[in-house]
């Protein structure tokens, strides 16, 4: 039997995360009381249920009682009953605009602001984050993106890492992404905007794309920075990194940026230590503002 504890931060998207382990045929239970998880592993495990495969979502819903369920973790591993902790977490910043999205009240903050009510909960979840098989941070994940790293995890049973790369294309003149925790400078390379026929077309194009990698400054560049991250990922790993967000940036963001951050994407899109996604966040912006 599989037995899923699924837990984290309040606005994380574990309602969402327990609906789509439903889909994939999970018995899902939210917000079961701590005292009952234990009586209800053992009913979920006998040999004449029908259910094999659980889900259970605990939260700061548990109140003062969410302390117990270290003991209650503690008894199951000591009678051998097998489960695994998925925990879902997101940047302090993406939780308080989520909750201003929706106009929600955060379970702790009572009269006082949110990120107070977020803060505290850190306090209090922290305990279950450490023992976590599996964190995903949904800061910069899509509804299909964690649905396809739920299918990964509990579906094609794939080896797992908790680390998720963003590669983010960007223009300086729109400004540095907020959330960048690496930042390259590309516009050391020849730019295409000022050759004919060329500044209409984008790194996703492949005349860009040839005009770009043509230049042994753009494949030594790949190459230096591809060795410092596969240096730098299984730090980040080990560190109990969830996030890494990889900005590579030229003037506009259309063609130099698009095309270096489409070859590190390649480069590492095959890995299995990591989730990797790639966004381009300014490639129509030139055309946005000529219209």
């Amino acid at each position: 039997m599989k037995f899923v504890i699924l837990t984290g931060m309040s606005g994380a998207g574990k309602s969402t995360a327990l609906k789509m382990l439903e889909d994939m045929g999970y018995f899902c239970v939210d917000n079961l009381p701590i005292a009952l998880i234990e009586k209800f592993a053992e009913l979920a495990s006998m040999p004449s249920s029908e259910t094999q495969k659980v889900a259970v979502g605990i939260d700061i819903r548990s109140g003062q009682r969410l302390e117990g369920l270290q003991d209650v973790l503690e008894h199951l591993r000591e009678k051998g009953k097998q489960f695994q902790i998925l925990y879902m977490d997101s940047t302090d910043e993406v939780l308080v605009k989520r909750y201003k999205e929706t106009r929600r009240t955060h379970p702790l903050s009572g009269g006082e602001r949110v990120d107070k009510g977020i803060a505290e909960e850190r306090v209090r979840m922290e305990f279950l984050k450490k023992q976590a098989d599996y964190i995903l941070d949904t800061s910069n994940m899509l509804t299909r993106e964690l649905k396809a790293e739920l299918e990964k995890i509990f579906v094609q049973e794939q080896s797992y890492k908790n680390l998720f790369i963003t590669i983010v294309s960007f223009g300086f003149k729109y400004g540095i992404p907020t959330d960048s925790d690496l930042v390259f400078d590309v516009r050391f390379l020849p730019n295409p905007y000022y050759v004919e026929g060329l500044r209409p077309k984008t790194g996703n194009d492949r005349e860009i794309q040839e005009f770009v990698m043509k230049y042994k400054e753009a494949n030594e560049f790949l190459d230096k920075l591809e060795d410092m991250l596969r240096f730098l990922i299984p730090n980040y790993i080990s560190e109990g990194k969830t996030q890494l967000v990889i900005s590579i940036g030229c003037t506009g963001g259309k063609h130099r940026s698009v095309t270096l951050a489409n070859e590190l994407y390649h480069r590492l899109e095959n890995e299995k230590e990591f989730g990797i996604k790639i966004e381009h966040r300014d490639i129509q912006k030139d055309a946005m503002r000529r219209n």
